[in-house]
């Protein structure tokens, strides 16, 4: 059975590594980035000239794209290409609720199946094909997508109706958040009273304080000082502010998500650019 050629917009830290794990899944690839193609698609991917040529040449499009306006500016013009091949879409961005809804609504008027699957796990699991994938849609259409998905993640179906995606993934962005938050005022108090850095981190893995924060970012990016997990400041706070305005619209508790998100809010604005481990010493040095 032939497979279904992928086209790949947006090929950036995690559209990378997306687009070369379906390409070595021996997926044809026809990719697109608007900061310079050529030098982002896998190795023997077709190198298209815009989002809608990509929509001409291939059966699934996949976008790993910055925000919700940018995935439905992308989708408006896959949209308003004549002759696309494209049938479906799928989002791996973190787009937000509304972005999810509104592109989905825009696609069934124009009979392309739009599905929202953010992923989770960062650069080194999009690299090592580990992310967890939550897609939103159909039964019948996730295990038609199966196949593609398990190329590059680990897929859950996590609910039928356009955002359930989103909403997946931007609750779970908010509780990394908070661990990375938590876990960094409560080690800088370890610390401020004469216990090791490394040592704190060893006994809150073997007891119940462990989080993502103590048994990844602590071990693998704060105690060596590298900081280099891939995720910045920037990107956080676009997410577990996509958080707030979701659950704003959904009328739930928010008083402890009022707080992670104004305090997270201060490292952002000291340094954008900021990979999210260098929360610890920001914290540590008072400054949050």
């Amino acid at each position: 059975m032939t497979k279904e050629i992928i086209g790949f917009i947006g090929i950036g830290n995690m559209g990378g590594p997306i687009s070369t794990n379906l390409s070595n899944a021996d997926y044809r690839i026809v990719g697109y980035d608007i900061a310079g193609t050529a030098k982002r698609v896998p190795e023997g991917a077709t190198v298209a000239r815009s989002a809608g040529n990509v929509a001409t040449q291939s059966d699934i499009i996949m976008m790993s794209l910055p925000d919700g306006n940018v995935v439905q500016e992308v989708t408006e013009e896959i949209i308003a290409t004549n002759d696309r091949r494209t049938t479906t879409i799928i989002d791996v961005s973190t787009s937000g609720v509304a972005a999810a809804r509104n592109a989905s609504a825009r696609c069934r008027d124009s009979e392309i199946e739009f599905y929202d699957a953010p992923v989770s796990g960062g650069v080194p699991g999009a690299r090592a094909g580990t992310i967890s994938i939550m897609f939103a849609g159909p039964e019948q259409a996730f295990e038609r997508l199966r196949p593609v998905l398990e190329a590059f993640g680990k897929p859950f179906l996590v609910g039928d109706e356009p955002g359930q995606g989103q909403a997946m993934k931007i609750l779970n962005n908010f509780l990394s958040a908070t661990s990375m938050i938590a876990t960094s005022e409560a080690i800088a108090f370890g610390e401020s009273v004469g216990l090791d850095l490394q040592l704190i981190v060893d006994v809150l893995n073997a007891s119940s304080g462990r989080n993502d924060a103590t048994a990844t970012k602590f071990p693998k990016s704060i105690i060596p000082e590298t900081y280099d997990r891939g995720f910045t400041a920037k990107l956080l706070q676009k997410d577990i502010d996509l958080y707030r305005d979701a659950q704003n619209d959904a009328g739930t508790e928010g008083r402890v998500s009022k707080e992670i998100v104004e305090g997270f809010r201060r490292f952002y604005n000291a340094d954008p650019d900021a990979d999210i481990t260098r929360i610890y010493p920001f914290i540590k040095d008072g400054k949050l």
